[in-house]
């Protein structure tokens, strides 16, 4: 199914692209405590890619190792062919790398539009003083941020919240929020940290349909963890598994769904 040079087609017909990003013998540890042993991956264009494993396993530590909130102790992130040498969540961002958070990391005081216009930061070329004076080109700039803003508010359904604080709204409209956040950023790789998680099940169902919709639309590769095994085989393209910091699967949802370690990790079924 997969070429390993040029990418692979999905099931689906869907066409994947080459490498995107390569992590190569990823170790992560905190002084005593191995989070993350020796674990090799690759993230292809266009696809989603999935993490998961049980509580405990080190998704969310490879999840910041990807995003260069965590430095790895050994091994190496190679983004578009190169090296990516050791570097600030911020400077990763510039790179096109943008995430969700676990827990909903947004300013409750502030309303839906402007939460979401935080997220074009890392575009903006007017100097801080230029955009408080609000002139010149820095609100031509502004203007024009605000207009892939409103596309972007469009796109995920939540006109009607925009002025909205994010302090008034619901927990699933908050997650849909910080969705369109990330997406603000443009970014080539974007990282969802179990999006699904606390959701009922119509959330869920919005949920998925924006996720796969980004990726239709925008052709975003987008690496996600999440614990809801079926939201996991419906949305993915490639399954990545880890347990106690261990890659123990890799490979398409079928293949890893069939694999006895990957159902013991899940299940503490022993066998012969």
């Amino acid at each position: 199914m997969k070429d390993m040079v040029e990418g692979y087609t999905t099931p689906d017909g869907r066409q994947i692209g080459g490498v995107l990003m390569e992590l190569k013998n990823i170790t992560l540890r905190f002084g005593g405590v191995v989070a993350i042993k020796d674990i090799s991956f690759d993230i292809r264009e266009g696809e989603i890619r999935a993490i998961i494993g049980p509580n405990g396993a080190g998704k969310s530590s490879m999840l910041n190792v990807i995003s260069g909130f965590y430095v790895p102790t050994e091994g190496e992130v190679w983004f578009h062919g190169q090296k990516r040498p050791a570097m600030r969540p911020y400077q990763v961002a510039r790179l096109g790398i943008a995430r969700t958070f676990q827990n909903i990391a947004l300013f409750d005081g502030m309303s839906v539009l402007d939460n979401i216009m935080t997220g074009r930061l890392t575009l903006m070329k007017s100097g801080l003083l230029s955009q408080a004076m609000w002139w010149g080109s820095a609100a031509a700039e502004e203007n024009e941020h605000r207009e892939k803003v409103e596309k972007i508010i469009d796109f995920l359904e939540i006109q009607n919240i925009r002025k909205t604080p994010v302090g008034r709204l619901p927990y699933g409209l908050k997650k849909r929020v910080e969705l369109a956040r990330a997406l603000a950023a443009e970014p080539k790789i974007l990282l969802l940290d179990e999006p699904m998680a606390g959701m009922n099940v119509e959330e869920k169902e919005d949920m998925c349909r924006f996720i796969l919709d980004v990726n239709d639309e925008f052709g975003t590769t987008t690496v996600l963890i999440e614990h809801d095994m079926g939201v996991v085989m419906d949305l993915s393209d490639r399954v990545v598994v880890m347990d106690y910091g261990r890659k123990i699967g890799d490979g398409p949802p079928d293949e890893v769904r069939n694999n006895q370690d990957v159902i013991d990790a899940y299940l503490g079924v022993a066998h012969d």
